[in-house]
Order: C-alpha cells, then structure tokens, then sequence
C-alpha cells in the first residue's frame, strides 16, 4: 500500500524526480504555512485520468482543523476539482467564490498552482501541482494584530508558491532538533530589515538575551549587534539571517541563552520585499545536545582505553605463552590471548563512532584475519572466506557473538583442518526474523561423542544460548566436514538496539 509523498507522486506516473523533491520541500514547509493561514493545508497532484490524488496534508496548530481525518490518499472532492484544476491549467491563484461547506461546517479555499519554473520566452510555467488551503469559518471571531500578521505572511509565501519563488532549494533541509515555528516567535521584517512587527513570544525570546526595549521600528541586525558579547565568536551566516537576505538558519547567544533563529526571505516575482524571522528560545534543547555530544565522547575514549588495556592482557598472555614450557600451557595462554584480542576488537570499532550500534561485517572481517593467522599451525593450510551479511548489531550482541565465532572458526582450523590444507567458511543469512550463521570446514569431521565437551565448545554454548537467546547445533559428517549452526532471534537483538 503507497502512503509516502514520493509513493503517491511516483504511482501517478506523471512527475519527474526534479519535481517530486520539489513538492517534498513544500511539504516540509506545511506546518509554516499551515500555522500561519490558520487553516489546513493540502497538496495535490494530476492523475492520469484528468482528476487529482492528496499527496500531503498538514492541519494548523492554532486553529480548529477542517478534516478529522488524514485525507493524504484521496482524490480532490467535486466541490474543490474545477478550482483545483483551474489553478493547476492557468498557473494562477483561484479563490472560492462563495463560502463553501464541508460536513456542515462553512469554508473558505483557496488553490495555489506550485509552480517549480515560471513561465518565460513563450515557455508556460511548469506547474507540478496544488496546494489548497482550507479555512474554517465556523469560528470566525475578529482577528487580532498578530493574525492578521500572520495571514499576511502566509498569503506572500502563497503567492511565492505560485511563482516558483518557494520553496527556496538553497535553503538548508533538515533542520535541528528545536527548529523554531510560528508560534514560537516570529519577526517581519522590511526589505530594509527593519522590524515592522514582532510577536509576544519573539520579543520575550530577545528580552531574555538582554534585549529590553521594543523590536518593532528597530534593524534587526543592530538589535544583535548589541545583544552579542564584543569579544564572543559567533555564526558567520547570522549578520545574513538577522537581516533577512538568505533562507538560512543561525543560533544566537548571549547572558546563557540561546535562541534558534530561520530566515525566509519573501519576494514578489523575484524582487525581495523583506523576511519572516522565527525565532525559538533552545537553550535548554541546546544544552542536552551539549551534554549528549560530551557523553559520546566519554564514551568512545571508555571503549579505546578499555581496548587499549585488552591489547596489552593480550600482549602479556602472549609473552607468557612463549616463556612457558609446558605444551598445554602454552596452547591455554595463547587461546585466552585470542579470545581477548577478539573483544578488544569490538571495543575499538566502537571506540570509532557516536552509534552503540556496530557494523558487525566490518568487526568481523578483522576477527577472521586474527584467528585465521593465529590459530593455523606450521603443517596446516586453512582458506577461510566469509559470505553473506551480518547487518549492524549492538555492542551487547556485537561481544558475545564475535567471541562465539572466534571459538567456532579457531576449532574448525585447528581440528577440522589439522595437519592437512583446507577450507573454512562462513555464511551469514540476516531476514526479517533471525540471524543464521553457518561455520563450515572441509576437513574429515569429528568423531561420535566429541561435540560438546571442550572448553571452547562449553564457552560457545553459554555465549549463544546464555546471552544472545540462541540456539547452535553441530552437523558431524565423517568424511565431509563439520557445520555448525547458530540461529539468533533477530527482533530479540532490534529491540535491545534500539
């Protein structure tokens, strides 16, 4: 079933790439609009058979919605299709006549074509489709200062839609965690960037940089100037954003605060003829980033130093191991050093990344080369490969696991493959459910009743079924090899990632 933008434009066929990131950078903007128009905002897109498919749907945050429920999906009601389809022919803003109703609740609709290349050199403009916007009326009250503000943004960014001036691709995407909306604050500003109106939220959001007079009737690139500390380091991009010239976001701070500040610059048919400022205190948001990156950062030098000081437990069992004359001994040492190296493995891939969460194949990979050079003997030759992927586990599985297959891979060389020259592989099968993953080798087998009783088996078992909720099984064929099968619950493992 389609339920994505991208889904719904592609299943049309009528759309190219180019217009499809279009409509999803307006999409983006929908809770702007919607909360500026006070009223619900929906985009459309032709259909094959002359009509029209909502391909995006936005309800206001300071108003009463018009549709209960999500209409993404549904094709345009007769009422609104020759003003849809008017709009998206003629390339121009098409205005409901009349009020109209909508399940007994009296409406205002406008239709606005997107237009993502304005018509020139006897060129029409390139519409890729509608947006409507859906006015309740049934709560019709008189409208405030701030309102009318409001509206009035929203009907120049209706008006920078329809002639390709909005979305604006320079502008960045993705925005932070506490990007400022509507009703957090907001500034218009005049092609000069002076502030013509400021809202209660904005000014509270300045008093608290140690900005104490009124906003509106002041530049608002000097209001910064004199906020910002003479000898403080600040955004390059904010004497741009504060005096609305680029569609860019900024943080300025100041006396512990910090304020999220995005400009969208307005323009009529190309001329700029000022700017919206939102602004947002995110003080808060910004200090818990803060604290989370210096987390990060403790935690990954954790995993280095930790690494580091299995490194060296390996380096000294490997020392110990060559000044011992016992045999066993020495087979001991140089087992428990492999078994450490393994782990120091993991914790120094994630020592590496931000993620709790490892690229298992990677970790592997390096695992393999490490058993396969330490556990061959003079007289054996083992060709180990690996196939298949692993995916990303997290580190809690990541350890064990990579433990259990430095067991299983170092068994398969030192007894499937002794004294003779073969192979070892490894095959990984990830699905939807489980992790499967096969150690096969192609020496003689192990006799009847072996399985299971050494130490490296006993270690495998209790890391699989102990710690991962697994299952292994060993396949004994005299003659043809040993495979040994580990089954994870994969969703078991998802749910401890995330």
């Amino acid at each position: 079933m389609v339920s994505t933008l991208s889904d719904l434009v592609h299943a049309q066929g009528l759309s190219t790439d180019a217009d499809v990131e279009w409509l999803h950078r307006l999409a983006g903007d929908g809770q702007l609009l919607a909360d500026l128009a006070f009223a619900d905002i929906v985009i459309w897109v032709p259909t094959a058979d002359d009509s029209f498919i909502a391909v995006a749907h936005t309800r206001p945050g300071g108003a009463a919605t018009l549709f209960y429920r999500d209409i993404v999906g549904d094709r345009v009601r007769p009422q609104w299709r020759t003003q849809v389809k008017d709009a998206f022919t003629q390339a121009r803003i098409v205005d409901s006549a009349s009020p109209d109703w909508f399940e007994e609740t009296p409406t205002r609709v406008r239709a606005v074509p997107i237009v993502r290349e304005r018509a020139a050199e006897g060129r029409p403009a390139h519409v890729v489709g509608v947006l409507t916007r859906h006015t309740n009326l049934g709560e019709a009250r008189t409208p405030s200062r701030q309102q009318i503000t409001f509206n009035d943004c929203a009907d120049d960014l209706f008006g920078m839609v329809a002639s390709s001036d909005f979305p604006d691709l320079n502008a960045p995407t993705a925005p932070r965690r506490g990007a400022p909306r509507a009703s957090d604050g907001l500034i218009r500003l005049d092609v000069d960037g002076m502030t013509t109106f400021a809202s209660p939220n904005a000014l509270s959001a300045f008093n608290r940089l140690g900005f104490e007079d009124e906003l509106e009737g002041e530049p608002l690139i000097e209001v910064a100037t004199a906020i910002l500390p003479s000898k403080r380091e600040f955004d390059e991009s904010l004497p741009i954003v504060m005096a609305g010239r680029a569609p860019w976001r900024a943080d300025i701070e100041a006396r512990g605060v910090t304020v999220s500040l995005r400009t969208i610059p307005l323009r009529d048919h190309g001329t700029r003829i000022g700017a919206i400022v939102l602004c947002r205190d995110v003080s808060e948001i910004r200090h818990q980033e803060q604290e989370l990156i210096t987390k990060d950062a403790t935690i990954r030098e954790i995993h280095h130093r930790v690494k580091n000081n299995l490194q060296t437990v390996a380096s000294l069992l490997r020392i110990q191991a060559r000044r011992t004359h016992s045999e066993e001994a020495r087979d001991a040492l140089t087992q428990a050093m492999r078994r450490v190296s393994a782990i120091a493995v993991v914790h120094d891939t994630l020592s590496e990344g931000l993620a709790q969460n490892v690229d298992f194949d990677e970790v592997f990979a390096r695992v393999l080369k490490l058993v396969a050079e330490v556990a061959a003997a003079p007289n054996t030759r083992a060709r180990t490969r690996s196939t298949g992927r692993f995916g990303t586990l997290p580190s809690e599985y990541a350890t064990p696991l990579a433990l259990a297959l430095t067991e299983l891979v170092t068994n398969a060389v030192e007894h499937g493959l002794a004294g003779t020259e073969g192979d070892v592989e490894i095959v990984a099968e990830r699905s939807a459910e489980r992790l499967e993953v096969k150690v096969r080798d192609s020496g003689s087998g192990l006799p009847e009743g072996q399985v299971g009783r050494g130490l490296g088996t006993q270690i495998v078992r209790t890391l699989i079924q102990g710690e991962l909720s697994g299952t292994i099984d060993w396949h004994t064929l005299v003659g043809s090899g040993t495979e040994v099968t580990i089954d994870i619950p994969l969703r078991y493992i998802e749910r401890d990632a995330s």
